[in-house]
């Protein structure tokens, strides 16, 4: 793996990493992901312009980003219901430990990504890893199942727009940032009647937590935007797994800036996703 793609999944990790730790902050439902949505669409409209008159358009290409304005849509649905009827530290790292792995062996299946036993014990080590910090909590009882269950449904969820959008930005030379433009217009426009329905909540986010609303809406974009550039030159099987970084930089911002506790476990379980994702770059 180049040194330029992982720098990039690297601070696409971060931007993820930090992105959430303020919704997680915000604590609040489909409003939020409408009002982000838009704050976007306005924030990145000059440069998806400038992509958008560049880009010869084809019926093939309206389909692709079509699919995948719905898949990004139901990541982000039933990952906040997954919140709300859930634990956070079960749906979070269970959801983005399945996700790489059904992400690379999707890629190595479909799209003929490389695969050797190097990356495959690296990425086995990072899913590991990520799994642990749940803390054993995964038979705990009707929630930790529910948990599970979302997480696990989210994480087939991200496995399937990872590879979709591969393609997309890899074989069909869709750029990424009008890709992820294009998903951020559907999402908003779908959740149009539910922003209206729940206007006071709207107004009261954007009058009392504008700068985390704005935050949100730079680093979403910012952060897969940077994954799906590194895809046009790295394989998925590289990218999926070292994304998963931003799981331990979540956990810490968890424990120090939100006081969750448990600090000195979860940073030895960071340090094993650590280690795998060394192993898998080296790979």
């Amino acid at each position: 793996m180049s040194i330029l793609g992982f720098s990039l999944v690297l601070a696409a990790a971060f931007c993820h990493a930090t992105w959430n730790y303020f919704v997680k902050r915000l604590n609040a439902g489909p409003e939020l992901i409408w009002l982000f949505s838009v704050v976007g669409i306005v924030i990145y409209a000059p440069v998806a312009i400038w992509f958008a008159l560049g880009w010869e358009a084809t019926a093939a290409g309206f389909a692709v980003i079509a699919v995948s304005t719905v898949l990004h849509l139901a990541y982000f649905l039933l990952l906040q219901r997954g919140y709300r009827e859930g634990d956070l530290s079960v749906v979070y790292p269970t959801a983005r430990a399945t996700g790489p792995l059904l992400s690379t062996s999707f890629a190595v299946v479909f799209l003929d990504a490389p695969m050797n036993p190097q990356m495959a014990v690296g990425g086995l080590v990072v899913v590991f890893g990520v799994l642990m910090l749940t803390g054993g909590q995964l038979f705990g009882g009707r929630r930790a199942l529910v948990s599970l269950g979302f997480g696990l449904t989210v994480g087939i969820i991200i496995a399937s727009y990872t590879v979709w959008d591969a393609r997309a930005v890899g074989l069909m030379a869709i750029p990424p940032l009008l890709l992820d433009y294009a998903s951020v217009i559907g999402r908003s426009v779908l959740l149009t009647p539910v922003a209206r329905r729940r206007w006071g909540k709207v107004r009261a986010l954007w009058r009392d937590h504008k700068p985390e609303v704005v935050v949100i809406a730079v680093f979403n974009t910012l952060a897969y935007v940077l994954v799906l550039v590194a895809l046009t030159f790295t394989a998925v099987s590289y990218v999926a797994p070292i994304r998963e970084v931003s799981v331990l930089l979540t956990v810490l911002m968890g424990s120090l800036l939100l006081g969750e506790g448990h600090l000195k476990r979860r940073l030895l379980w960071a340090g094993v996703i650590l280690t795998g994702v060394a192993v898998l770059a080296l790979g």
